[in-house]
């Protein structure tokens, strides 16, 4: 009989504050265990960097892998995050420095057809005992994101037949690292019994002893780096006899020494990394309120305009975290003021799908001007007021004007907005009626600071 543990970590989202009781809660039962005999092995599951992080945007992740190398993975996937919230150049680039594989097989080269240099389509680990389990990774498609980067995301049930057809005749045993969700996790584990474990990510689940489903195990340690995972297998006989799982809560565990003095120093790092790119001198504050419109949100509308090449621009107050002050503008600064991992939309609708998409805006208007949304991008803390650039709309007449002449039912119209409007559920016009294009590979805090380099560039300072 021996028994096999793994630990595993997910959704960490550059949530560094974590970090330090992570990294040394999985040396301390490495080393304990290793000391027992028994085989340990550790696995991230993607959406380890989120450039919501000074540090994370000031390095394009790289720090995030430096601090992954310290526990020595024995693999990891990518989630959405390192691969849409990554240039491809980012990307190819991001696991430079990593001691541990990258384990990815729904991501193709989008011209050569071709997986990614620094990735493996699956990965064969041994016990001390000699059963071989076989990983690979599955991370969530998403092809309209995906695509303009220069990638090919394959749907799971693409791949998975073929990747299990390869692997089912060099393994004693196969582990899925999903970061699909819980859904498609099940539903993988409903129609694949031959994957014994699917360790789980994405929707942030937390399975605080495991769900069976058929022959499967499926684990998932929640979000943020709050929880580590662990799965205890007992192996006899080269079969899996047993399949356990837990997680550990890090708030409980006692902190390491200096700890709070490390985590400053990542959040010192990106500050100071990121303030020394100066981008523009403006001439005046620019205030924000995310219950109205504000000088900040005009200034937005008009750099998506210019940028997007549009004569309309529509923008949540929300998206803006905090004013711009009168002077030097950094990089640091438009990261603290849009922290968000979001492209610029160019949506096209005829005009009776426009006055439609206005009219769904309005009637969400006050409900989501004190709206507290997370996730699909958005790093801020609520939705806010909606406004407009080029497009009206009369309370009293429900009348839509474009450039203030009435829209016209079958004439064509392209507006600029962020793709975080396509993906939340408040404005279906937009993803079942429009002709969509994600700008890349800007974000918008990018987006603003070409406008303000443009139109207030930078002053030298006086020698």
């Amino acid at each position: 009989m021996e028994r096999v543990h793994i630990y595993h970590t997910n959704d960490i989202h550059s949530h560094l504050e974590n970090w330090p009781r992570i990294s040394a809660y999985l040396h301390e039962e490495s080393k304990r265990l290793k000391q027992e005999n028994e085989t340990v092995f550790s696995f991230d599951i993607g959406d380890a960097c989120d450039r919501v992080h000074p540090l994370t945007e000031a390095t394009d992740g790289k720090a995030n892998i430096r601090l992954l190398n310290e526990v020595k993975y024995d693999a990891v996937t990518i989630g959405n995050n390192e691969g849409i919230g990554s240039s491809k150049k980012q990307l190819n680039h991001l696991y430079d420095e990593a001691n541990f594989p990258v384990v990815i097989s729904n991501l193709y080269d989008y011209k050569t057809g071709y997986p990614p240099e620094w990735a493996k389509i699956f990965h064969i680990i041994q016990t001390e005992s000699g059963h071989k389990i076989g990983l690979f990774g599955l991370t969530a498609p998403f092809p309209t994101s995906y695509k303009p980067i220069g990638w090919n995301v394959k749907n799971p049930d693409e791949v998975i037949g073929d990747i299990l057809e390869l692997l089912s005749p060099l393994v004693d045993s196969i582990i899925l690292l999903s970061h699909l969700g819980i859904g498609e996790d099940q539903r993988i584990a409903e129609m694949y019994p031959m994957i014994s474990v699917i360790i789980g990510s994405h929707t942030h689940h937390l399975l605080p002893n495991g769900k069976k489903v058929r022959n499967t195990l499926l684990a998932a340690a929640g979000k943020y780096g709050q929880y580590v995972g662990h799965i205890e297998l007992e192996i006899d006989e080269n079969k899996i006899i047993t399949a356990e799982a837990t997680v550990k809560e890090m708030a409980t565990m006692k902190p390491p020494k200096n700890e709070k003095w490390i985590i400053e120093g990542y959040e010192t790092k990106g500050h100071q990394l990121l303030n020394e790119q100066v981008i523009a001198t403006i001439p005046s504050n620019y205030s924000v309120n995310w219950q109205g419109n504000s000088e900040l949100v005009t200034l937005g509308l008009e750099s998506l305009k210019e940028y997007a090449h549009t004569d309309a621009a529509i923008l949540n107050a929300g998206l803006f975290m905090q004013p711009l002050i009168e002077g030097t503008v950094t990089k640091d600064a438009l990261h603290q003021v849009l922290p968000h991992p979001m492209r610029i939309l160019r949506c096209t609708l005829d005009g009776e799908n426009l006055t439609r998409l206005i009219y769904e805006m309005e009637k969400n208007r006050l409900f989501l001007r004190n709206f507290p949304i997370k996730g699909i991008g958005f790093r801020g803390k609520v939705f806010g007021e909606i406004c407009y650039n080029g497009v009206t709309y009369d309370k009293i007449t429900g009348e839509v004007n474009w450039l203030g002449e009435p829209i016209e039912p079958a004439k064509q119209y392209t507006f600029a907005t962020v793709d975080h409007f396509m993906f939340i559920p408040f404005f279906p016009t937009i993803e079942i009626i429009g002709t969509n294009e994600v700008l890349f590979p800007f974000f918008i805090r990018n987006v603003l600071g070409q406008y303000l380099k443009k139109h207030y560039p930078a002053k030298k300072s006086a020698e």
